[in-house]
């Protein structure tokens, strides 16, 4: 039997893999490669029942070679310390390969959000938050959390909201965390960002000439046949966008099984009748899948596990048909199960990239809070006016009139949504086109997530280097 490595021994030996292929010093590498501190709480909570439960807690913050850390907060029965160091890790490459101006860090409460009340949700973040506050391990400068597995926009208004009440007068009080509501100071295209990130990582990759010719792939998403593993925020966004894009999604899976069609699935009919029937199984001309993980051996052109980590391993890696693997969650991909894939010269597009979505347009929320104004306020009415002055230019010359929708649509300016995703669209258009460079840079046998790696390395070293800590 294989050995199976823990999450964050996994994702060290992907950092060791990269970090051989530079010439940095060792002992930077050391400390770029270690946790730089971790904190776990135990704290009391009441259930509605009168009952009295001890919740443990905990906060890692990877890197603090730039501050503050970013890092989501995940509710999960599965949450562990090594879990949470493993994730902060991830966050800080992630944050470094997107230009985010954050060192890496991740939080988790050990529950299953599914078992407990809305009050007692909130009587465990607010307390949870508390003891952040506490110990130092948030703040708009400090570290600030952001939605993950198990939380939504909910959690983090009460995280909000409790911060301000234990910090009077502090200006920034609402940059001590993101993915908020929009009116507590969220930003508008928050919830879709990760997903919409992962499309456009993928739209990069099946652009990508070179890379589609050596798969025998026509390049575009149009017309290629995808396996979504997920039907949550991710995996719901990322199906959303591929099938706009003309991609045909033959399979979808979630923790109660999977469906599939090679003739394709209507993701909105689906979700439709899983609100319905509480479940996908049974969609009227698809196929059951009874166990949900074999929707990953599925026939397909790309297959996005968004899920959890460890769900691609050296048992079912084998029997992967994909040529393309997006990992839109973190960690899907064991380090067995990569080095069969890669034998198997199928594509994985990594997670450390493929994932920054969300810390990108949090990062935009992060700066929208900083700076007390929202995106499109400034400008937004004098683009429209200088578009409207060029059309009717335009119309004098020509001596054509346009009609209304049309010129509506010229003369709209950007509001804060079209900016935020053209943000997004340029960072994962750039990240991908350096993450490039640096495979040829070295060799084209080298891995996209090794050069991943090798470009976090290098932006996390020049910090270093220019502090003078590793002369």
């Amino acid at each position: 039997m294989s050995k199976q490595f823990r999450f964050f021994e996994q994702v060290n030996r992907s950092f060791d893999s990269a970090a051989a292929l530079t010439k940095h010093d060792p002992r930077m590498l050391s400390q770029i490669r270690e946790c730089n501190a971790v904190y776990h709480f135990a704290f009391p909570v009441k259930r509605d029942d009168g009952a009295i439960e001890v919740i443990h807690g905990w906060r890692a913050e990877h890197s603090h070679h730039k501050l503050p850390t970013k890092g989501g907060i995940r509710y999960s029965s599965k949450v562990s310390e090594d879990e949470v160091k493993a994730l902060a890790a991830l966050m800080t490459y992630k944050c470094a390969l997107v230009d985010a101006p954050f060192g890496g860090a991740k939080g988790g409460v050990r529950i299953a959000r599914s078992d407990y009340s809305a009050g007692e949700l909130e009587r465990i973040t607010r307390r949870y938050t508390y003891e952040l506050k506490k110990k130092n391990f948030i703040g708009p400068g400090v570290d600030v959390p952001a939605p993950d597995f198990g939380t939504t926009a909910r959690e983090m208004a009460w995280i909000a909201d409790t911060y301000h009440s234990l910090s009077a007068g502090e200006l920034n009080a609402l940059a001590c965390v993101t993915g908020k509501p929009v009116a507590q100071g969220g930003i508008r295209g928050r919830e879709q960002a990760t997903g919409r990130g992962v499309y456009y990582g993928i739209r990069e990759a099946c652009n990508d000439e070179e890379l589609m010719k050596k798969l025998g792939f026509d390049q575009g998403v149009a017309g290629k046949r995808v396996v979504v593993q997920g039907l949550g925020n991710v995996g719901h966004y990322v199906s959303k966008f591929m099938q706009e894009a003309g991609a045909v999604l033959v399979g979808l899976a979630e923790y109660e099984g999977a469906i599939a069609n090679p003739d394709g699935l209507d993701l909105e009919a689906v979700v439709s009748h899983r609100k319905d029937t509480g479940s996908i199984l049974d969609f009227p001309g698809a196929q059951n899948i009874k166990i949900s993980a074999e929707a990953l051996k599925l026939d397909c052109d790309i297959l996005v596990p968004a899920a959890l980590e460890n769900q691609i391993t050296r048992d079912n890696a084998p029997a992967i048909q994909a040529k393309i693997i997006a990992e839109a969650a973190n960690g899907p991909t064991s380090v067995g199960a990569d080095e069969i894939l890669t034998e198997k010269e199928i594509l994985i597009l990594p997670d450390t990239y493929l994932n920054a979505g969300g810390v990108t347009v949090s990062y935009f929320e992060w700066v929208k809070n900083l700076s007390h104004v929202r995106f499109g306020r400034m400008q937004k009415r004098f683009e429209e006016g200088a578009f409207r002055r060029i059309v009717g230019a335009m119309e004098s010359y020509t001596g054509r009139t346009l009609p209304d929708a049309e010129r509506a649509d010229l003369t709209r300016g950007a509001s804060e949504e079209d900016l935020v995703n053209s943000g997004l669209e340029e960072t994962m258009a750039l990240a991908y086109a350096t993450i490039r460079e640096t495979q040829r840079r070295y060799d084209e046998d080298v891995s996209l997530r090794s050069a991943a790696f090798v470009t976090a390395i290098d932006k996390i070293a020049l910090c270093y280097e220019d502090l003078g800590i590793f002369p």
